[in-house]
């Protein structure tokens, strides 16, 4: 068996390529013309149905160079709290640790963990606390941040977050059910986090 694993590794690798890379692909929108005609040979006298392509904007094409500025949208449900706003960098916390992203940084999906978002603008940092969420960093360095709820770190009370680190330290202690427990531990972790970033 090990023979045959050594062989399997030592094949070329160069015909394995068959699915070109996302940014090898066209950034103009095509047309799903196969479906179109197969739609109106059975159906000739209605039009075709609205496929997803059709919702869909093109994709920017990857510049040749990278820019400057790194464009970030910062959305939760219920506001938007960056538009396209051109900054230098952002820092975001990532499930696999601190991610910086800068203006030409490889396109990557991350899951985001409670703590601090960094929003670097020149000489000036604006910090959020988010409590999870996801960034999508494309290659054309636009960055997509999606958080459930994010608060800017001046208008958290240490206070508060002391109380409520307490409150959920005694809930896990007197919780029965494993709902309890994993309520009460979420808790912890997010007053955790929010002390953290206080404190940090």
């Amino acid at each position: 068996m090990l023979r045959r694993a050594s062989g399997l590794l030592a094949r070329p690798i160069l015909a394995a390529r068959a699915r070109p890379f996302s940014t090898d692909l066209p950034a103009a929108q095509t047309a799903d013309a196969t479906f179109v005609e197969a739609w109106k040979k059975v159906i000739p006298n209605m039009d075709p149905p609205k496929t997803p392509l059709s919702f869909m904007q093109p994709r920017p094409p990857t510049p040749s160079s990278i820019p400057s500025k790194l464009t970030v949208n910062f959305v939760l449900p219920y506001a938007s709290e960056l538009a396209t706003k051109e900054v230098d960098m952002v820092i975001v916390p990532a499930t696999t640790g601190q991610m910086g992203v800068l203006p030409g940084h490889v396109a990557t999906i991350a899951e985001l963990k409670p703590g601090v978002l960094s929003v670097h603008e020149g000489n000036e940092v604006t910090k959020y606390f988010i409590s999870s969420g996801f960034a999508f960093i494309h290659a054309n360095s636009l960055a997509d941040i999606i958080a459930v709820e994010a608060v800017p770190l001046d208008q958290i009370d240490a206070s508060l977050v002391q109380k409520g680190i307490a409150e959920f330290t005694q809930k896990l202690s007197s919780a029965t059910t494993d709902l309890e427990k994993a309520e009460a531990q979420i808790g912890i972790d997010v007053h955790s986090a929010l002390n953290s970033a206080l404190t940090g």
